[in-house]
């Protein structure tokens, strides 16, 4: 497998897009939850504040850090049926198999119709 870093947002988009999740709680609060990054989660009493403290804890957290795109390329997988195609290609009884078969599927086609 090969790993190729494609660009670093951080210097292509100053501004990145966030889905976030607002839930009201229980206690009366409301939660803000990043949903890419659930573990980054803004409380507040209303839905400003709480998006607002997700908006701080987001900030902190990629203030030393960087976002890059990463291109991976899977291995190519070698088909399994190519290690025995050709197997028969010199075999001598080779052609008269292959007109048995014809012939044993040809009977099963009449009795079948």
């Amino acid at each position: 497998m090969i790993l190729a870093v494609k660009n670093a947002l951080s210097t292509i988009a100053p501004k990145l897009t966030y889905d976030v999740l607002i839930e009201n709680q229980e206690d009366g609060t409301v939660k803000a939850t990043l949903l890419s990054l659930p573990e980054c989660q803004g409380l507040g009493n209303t839905e400003t504040e709480a998006i607002e403290q997700l908006d701080k804890i987001l900030q902190v957290r990629l203030g030393n850090a960087k976002i890059v795109t990463l291109e991976i390329v899977a291995p190519k997988t070698e088909n399994p049926w190519l290690k025995i195609a050709g197997k028969y290609k010199d075999d001598p009884q080779f052609d008269q198999m292959l007109e048995y078969i014809e012939e044993y599927r040809r009977e099963l086609d009449a009795i079948n119709e």
